[in-house]
């Protein structure tokens, strides 16, 4: 049986939906935690991406669906709490009578130094959950960073927040490594020259591997990386092969996933989330595209499980037959916890 050492995957990760207000200043409970990393999205209107960390600061905000630079406004968080963020009145996180979402991982806060790779880093890093937001500056020549982990992350995904530049993920899982590279802003399948991006190198349990990219190793560019890492029945960063089927795989993860992350490898497709919160019952799981501004589609994809995922689709994207996907998730609860007590179902 399964087993993990977080018999309670809310105290480091958390789904929240709430309908917004419009007003400057209200406070969103996300959980028990401050959320180092927080990324909302408005379901109900066309409105992007938000994502802010706590190296940065609230304030200081990314979007998914863009290649812009980092912008420093208050209108869409203004603040970290210990229990949550404080929103402004802006459309893409607090829009009046919309529903929202907001997916929340916990680090450990602003930061300290890391001085493993060649760069020199500044992590903030969860041990236990797997996870670290990492902020260097780059080189533009081949070199190493330090992520914090003590294991080796299998899924990074990289912006460059001092210029307008494509967002760049790494993946290694199945047929995919830091060999390839592909886009969160943009729906191209996995290609080659990892030399360039990830010097053709998957990450160590220390450091990640550059290219001289300017996308991720800009001289003199503040380059953020958001590194995560397989635990048992908390995490799990993977890969399965479609079969272009409503009866579709079964996607063992080894806990109730709460959020899922998924993308065609060898194929162009957009990037897809679910979780467990919104609508909350199999098997209208609905859908957010990372790479899009798009409301939330209430399309019917997948069935979430007491120990993963199923896929119920002959959407391509998905499910095409003898195509390769990665994924992401994050447990609601284990298959089987420290309490002995079995997941059920959903």
């Amino acid at each position: 049986m399964a087993y993990t050492t977080i018999p309670k995957s809310t105290d480091y990760f958390n789904t929240v939906t709430y309908t917004g207000n419009g007003s400057v200043g209200t406070a969103l409970t996300t959980g028990t935690f401050q959320p180092d990393f927080t990324w909302i999205k408005n379901r109900g209107t066309v409105e992007n991406h938000v994502l802010i960390d706590a190296i940065r600061g609230a304030s200081f905000n990314i979007a998914s669906n863009l290649n812009r630079a980092e912008t420093n406004v208050s209108d869409k968080v203004s603040a970290f709490t210990s229990t949550g963020v404080t929103l402004g009145s802006s459309a893409e996180t607090n829009e009046n009578s919309q529903p929202l979402v907001a997916w929340n991982w916990k680090a450990n806060g602003s930061g300290s130094a890391n001085t493993d790779g060649s760069i020199n880093s500044t992590v903030s890093v969860n041990t236990t959950s797997g996870f670290s937001i990492v902020k260097y500056d780059g080189t533009q020549a081949t070199a190493t960073v330090g992520h914090g982990l003590g294991i080796a992350p299998k899924m990074i995904f990289f912006k460059n927040v001092d210029i307008a530049d494509e967002w760049l993920a790494g993946a290694n899982a199945g047929s995919v490594n830091f060999t390839q590279y592909a886009y969160l802003n943009i729906s191209n399948a996995f290609s080659g020259n990892g030399v360039a991006f990830f010097n053709n190198t998957n990450p160590t349990s220390s450091v990640f591997s550059l290219g001289n990219s300017a996308n991720i190793n800009k001289s003199g560019g503040a380059i953020m990386a958001y590194c995560f890492a397989d635990v048992q029945g908390f995490s799990k960063i993977g890969h399965y092969v479609g079969n272009q089927s409503t009866d579709g795989p079964f996607i063992y993860t080894g806990f109730k996933p709460a959020f899922i992350l998924s993308k065609k490898i060898d194929g162009a497709s957009d990037w897809y989330i679910f979780d467990s919160k919104r609508e909350g019952y199999n098997p209208d799981n609905d859908t957010l595209l990372p790479n899009q501004v798009t409301v939330e589609s209430t399309t019917d994809y997948i069935d979430i499980l007491s120990n993963g995922y199923k896929v119920r689709t002959a959407d391509g994207d998905l499910n095409t037959n003898g195509g390769n996907y990665v994924y992401m998730a994050f447990a609601s609860e284990p298959l089987v916890s420290t309490n002995g007590i079995p997941a059920t179902a959903r």
